[in-house]
């Protein structure tokens, strides 16, 4: 899109400053349908709260997060889907599902796995259908209990990393997954599409789908399920803890410094191992319900992996 930016005036100024009002950064007689003092302003605080570089105009990332703090719960139906919903709206629902007692875990405005579980729990509870969406019954819902919710503490957040964090970590670090099985080579591919369908600037891939010559600067972490043997001697983690997994995954990278950057990473065998021959036909559900995608995240001290949801 063109920026929109001072002095400019028409339909989209109004739209942005409609949009404005409804996140709480204009007033409603400051809708004029022209972008002056009042609307740069507002813009200005936008781009501060959301954590992106402040500018004094709307282009794709300013419009972006303008349309994500202007969504109110009830404005669209919710549901677990990539690329994920995220907005103001499900920042409130995940609030209010978690202050009556379903956490969600961190309420980061992103509609993974955990809000869906949260949700399907409170339908159940409510005698609603258990449909995991978020739609006109659920609305009514939380609308009839919100003196019991809007305002409230939430209960035992669950640890995840936020979306825009983990968009910085998958667009940051050059990550090569691969299995040596058919299995396994499936799990890295899923890993990589949900990692691309999570932003697309991430330059994480699948050895299968390997663009680019790799380089020192690139990590290999081969996937390993039950019992298998990692391709070379290599250390090996196993995914048995998630608040450990960073520490540990750490130690492992150290131990290959002055060599290449591969380690592998065992995922537990519970939930499929009666699945038989067919169990390929599990791997979307073990992939984004369960295990992964696991990624590297960097920090000042230490390289390690975290669930992103």
């Amino acid at each position: 899109m063109d920026p929109i930016k001072k002095n400019d005036s028409g339909a989209a100024v109004e739209d942005v400053q409609h949009r404005l009002v409804k996140a709480g950064y204009l007033a409603e007689d400051q809708v004029t349908g022209t972008f002056g003092a009042e609307t740069e302003n507002a813009v200005l605080s936008l781009c501060r709260d959301c954590g992106i570089e402040p500018r004094a105009e709307v282009d794709n990332a300013v419009w972006t997060k303008l349309v994500d703090a202007s969504f109110e719960l009830g404005d669209r139906n919710l549901f677990l889907r990539v690329p994920f919903f995220h907005g103001a709206d499900v920042r409130t629902l995940q609030e209010a599902l978690s202050a009556l007692g379903f956490s969600c875990g961190i309420a980061d405005g992103i509609f993974g796995v955990h809000t869906e579980d949260a949700l399907r729990r409170f339908q159940l509870n409510m005698g609603l259908p258990t449909d995991g969406i978020a739609g006109a019954f659920t609305f009514r819902a939380l609308l009839h209990l919100q003196h019991s919710w809007k305002g409230k503490d939430s209960f035992s957040p669950v640890p995840r990393l936020g979306f825009a964090r983990a968009a910085q970590v998958l667009e940051s670090n050059l990550i090569c997954l691969f299995g040596t099985s058919e299995f396994t080579r499936s799990v890295a591919a899923r890993m990589s599409n949900l990692a691309l369908a999570t932003t697309p600037a991430s330059k994480v891939t699948s050895a299968d789908s390997l663009l680019v010559a790799p380089d020192e600067s690139m990590y290999f972490v081969q996937i390993l399920v039950g019992n298998e043997k990692p391709a070379s001697t290599v250390p090996t983690v196993d995914f048995v803890d998630e608040e450990s997994l960073p520490d540990r995954v750490g130690q492992a990278l150290m131990a290959t410094e002055g060599h290449q950057r591969r380690i592998a990473v065992r995922l537990p065998e519970e939930g499929w191992e009666d699945a038989g021959a067919d169990r390929l036909s599990i791997t979307p559900l073990f992939c984004s319900m369960r295990f992964a995608p696991v990624w590297l995240l960097r920090s000042s001290d230490s390289v390690g992996f975290r669930l992103l949801y």
